[in-house]
């Protein structure tokens, strides 16, 4: 059997797509995505981003790696995937036509893609709109498609999609308040591990465990956990190393519900804290709070912070922070849970609006010695940022 023929029986078997949301909310997205596309003057929107897709669609499916692309024109949506992906996107999606190509020559595809995006955008001159940032984008398959499509203007669209992405709608915020219970449970099963002598893949399986038995989907970043002085250093994780005394222990964690990630960070101390390790976590909580109170609808995303990085001034200059206080979250998949590039940064005068969704991740290193992080999930609303996740933020001292 041909995937030609693999996709026809799974439309007579599967009629309507099984989705996520109501139809409903999957045609709000795509009209506000039309109206930016229209304000752009934009023929088509050329989609490669699995959260894109997913938010757009529904598509999902875990092979994340291979090239699929989604062509939105104004009356027409096309996803455009390999042979192997036929099943998840007749199965998981919501599109007017679903078209394969030969999973083993993905360099091949060109010329019939490109007449897809003449067809769906009903001209052999569309101006194009594209990520050309996006990871997702192979460069083979964009030269490609430049070639095919002399006549075609290809512009970058910057914003648009992470605009219309950000503000989430009631049904979006339960699915990440469903993450975020899911997500603290895991955080506690690690905390309860945490001793003297357990190794720091044992503390990952402990949350990995939980979460995924009360109900993850697979995670669009698996849990982190670092410890002592790696725990000094960004973005390592477990490594096979042993707590000892005195360490600090840190997690990050973020379960899946629906492909929505509301993630949290914790830090606890094997043994007594030290005076610096306690004043890295007032100002931690001071950071997060000084953030949450200034992310108000209506201000600034570079106005909050500013508020962020007032609090954090008193050890400024003994800790390694990344810049960024927040970022969006919803609809991901691997290799991260980012849901976008609008971030809540000091170059960033965008305005925040109700109804948003970003991850706090204020985690605070001392480079070689320490990490200390605590970080909430939040909704913004006219007073502020209003928790989704509902994290300890005490630093636990354990003495087993």
């Amino acid at each position: 059997m041909d995937y030609r023929t693999y996709r026809e029986k799974l439309q007579t078997r599967f009629p309507e797509p099984v989705l996520a949301f109501e139809p409903h909310e999957y045609e709000a997205r795509l009209a506000s995505v039309r109206r930016e596309m229209a304000k752009a003057e934009l023929d088509l929107l050329l989609l490669t981003e699995a959260g894109e897709l997913c938010y757009l669609t529904g598509y999902t499916t875990f092979e994340v790696s291979v090239q699929c692309v989604l062509l939105v024109a104004a009356d027409r949506t096309v996803l455009f995937v390999p042979a192997i992906e036929i099943g998840p996107a007749v199965y998981l999606s919501r599109v007017d036509e679903v078209i394969g190509y030969p999973w083993q020559a993905p360099e091949a595809v060109g010329s019939t893609l490109a007449e897809q995006v003449r067809r769906t955008a009903g001209t052999s001159t569309p101006k194009i709109g594209f990520n050309p940032w996006a990871g997702s984008f192979r460069p083979g398959l964009l030269l490609a498609l430049k070639n095919e499509l002399g006549a075609a203007t290809f512009s970058d669209f910057g914003t648009l999609i992470d605009r219309v992405r950000l503000i989430k709608s009631p049904a979006e915020l339960t699915y990440l308040a469903e993450s975020a219970a899911i997500t603290g449970s895991g955080l506690d099963a690690a905390a309860a591990v945490i001793r003297e002598g357990v190794l720091d893949h044992e503390i990952a399986q402990a949350g990995a465990n939980t979460m995924l038995g009360a109900g993850s989907e697979f995670m669009s970043m698996q849990p982190i956990v670092t410890t002592g002085i790696r725990s000094g250093i960004i973005h390592t994780n477990h490594s096979g190393y042993k707590v000892a005394r005195g360490d600090v222990v840190f997690t990050e964690f973020g379960a899946v519900r629906r492909r929505y990630t509301a993630p949290m960070m914790r830090t606890a101390v094997v043994g007594e804290a030290s005076a610096e390790i306690r004043e890295f976590h007032g100002v931690c909580l001071d950071v997060l709070d000084a953030v949450m109170s200034a992310a108000r609808a209506g201000s600034s995303f570079a106005s909050a912070a500013r508020a962020g990085e007032a609090a954090l001034a008193p050890i400024v200059n003994r800790a390694f922070f990344s810049g960024v206080f927040g970022y969006p979250v919803g609809a991901a998949f691997p290799p991260s849970w980012v849901a976008g590039s609008m971030f809540i940064a000091s170059d960033n005068d965008a305005v925040l609006e109700e109804n948003m969704v970003f991850h706090l991740p204020i985690c605070l290193r001392k480079p070689g010695e320490f990490g200390m992080g605590f970080s909430e999930t939040v909704r913004i609303t006219a007073a502020g940022a209003e928790r989704i996740t509902a994290n300890t933020l005490s630093l636990e001292e354990i003495f087993l």
